[in-house]
């Protein structure tokens, strides 16, 4: 890596693993740990966790004005200082209208920084670096899930779900005081008209949304599942999501080469296959079973994300940033309606997690079909261009 690469792209992913790594998902582990120490009952947490895939959704729509009206910077550090804010205001039992409060400004910074983070590195690397710059951005992701699953269950068992919340939120004021001198500032966005009518994208839209609705419950669930699922207690529980944290890390590296090797529309394929498989491994008996959903379904939460960048970027060519936000809007959008009806049923099943994950499965099914249309309607196409500065 050059100097000027490494800067940039390490600040994004310290903006990553704080906004996504920590701020969303770092709660997965700490699903069984509140329900156990009664802070809320089951579907109670599990309705957090819907607030906070609605605040995301808010914050990701949020992010290019957010960015125009602060400076991309400025809006880094307000993310960050969100997502540190709101950790530690959920140290405080309060209930949970205002836990729910704070899981959503949680999730308002996540899509903030994720939504800003990832084009703004790209604007101030090279061309060339561009692909290598994403991935070190999206390692920021798996790295603060493996992060926040080490973290979580260490603080929960030794001093407490407070302490567990603090130990978030500091966490994150560490890497947003190591990362900020180093945030990303590119050129203003200048709005473009005039370039023509944005290609079909309609089925890559629909397949990326209904992923991210099939994800809800290994997001959401998988702690749980081997925490009280299982009965292997909350310990497992972490473990379990460092095992995710695992899968994603390698999803990171495995999806962006993959749809360098053979497009992003067949990937898309195969990294919904994953997801199919992962979805399916956690209805089978037994903790083996139970690793392997872990592992993949890691895998498929980044891959997944890779791929349809890919696909975005060799379906619009120039304007591939345009059919980003629709395909990431698509996504967050299914992710809040499907985590609120994920709560209610799990709620109306007697905390049943076979139920949820197999709606899960249902979904995940249904948005592999819709890709294979996609893949054999359009062909592999061209090998995808450059991300363009905006």
């Amino acid at each position: 890596m050059t100097r000027g690469l490494l800067g940039p792209a390490l600040a994004g992913a310290a903006a990553t693993c704080s906004g996504i790594g920590l701020a969303r998902f770092a709660y997965v582990p700490l699903f069984p740990a509140m329900v156990a120490a009664g802070w809320v009952d089951g579907a109670g947490a599990g309705l957090l966790g819907a607030i906070n895939l609605t605040g995301y959704l808010i914050g990701a729509l949020a992010a290019p004005r957010v960015g125009r009206a602060l400076s991309v910077p400025r809006a880094l550090d307000a993310g960050m200082a969100l997502a540190t804010l709101a950790a530690a205001c959920c140290a405080w039992q309060g209930g949970l209208a205002w836990l729910g409060v704070w899981r959503c400004l949680a999730g308002i910074a996540g899509g903030v920084l994720m939504g800003l983070t990832g084009p703004a590195v790209q604007a101030v690397v090279a061309p060339q670096r561009r692909g290598m710059a994403g991935g070190v951005v999206l390692l920021g992701v798996g790295s603060g899930i493996t992060l926040g699953a080490l973290l979580v269950p260490a603080l929960v068992v030794g001093q407490g779900v407070s302490a567990a919340w603090l130990g978030l939120s500091a966490t994150t004021f560490v890497l947003w005081m190591a990362a900020r001198r180093f945030w990303p500032a590119p050129p203003p966005v200048v709005a473009q008209r005039g370039h023509g009518a944005l290609p079909d994208v309609r089925l890559l839209v629909v397949s990326y949304g209904l992923s991210g609705a099939g994800l809800v419950p290994p997001m959401v669930y998988l702690a749980d599942l081997a925490a009280r699922g299982h009965g292997l207690g909350v310990q497992a529980g972490g473990l379990m999501w460092v095992v995710f944290g695992v899968g994603a890390l390698s999803g990171s590296l495995a999806g962006g080469a993959l749809a360098d090797r053979i497009g992003g529309r067949r990937a898309m394929v195969l990294a919904l296959v994953v997801q199919v498989v992962a979805l399916g491994c956690a209805l089978l008996p037994g903790v083996t079973w139970l690793v392997v959903s872990g592992v993949l379904s890691g895998v498929a939460a980044v891959s997944v994300t890779a791929v349809a960048l890919a696909a975005a970027r060799e379906r619009a060519g120039a304007q591939a940033g345009l059919v980003w936000v629709r395909t990431t809007a698509a996504f967050a959008v299914a992710q809040a309606a499907t985590g609120f009806a994920m709560a209610a049923i799990f709620g109306a099943t007697g905390e049943s997690h076979a139920a949820i994950f197999a709606v899960g499965l249902g979904l995940s099914a249904v948005s592999l079909a819709v890709a294979v249309v996609d893949r054999e309607g359009k062909g592999r196409g061209p090998r995808p261009p450059v991300l363009p500065d905006a």
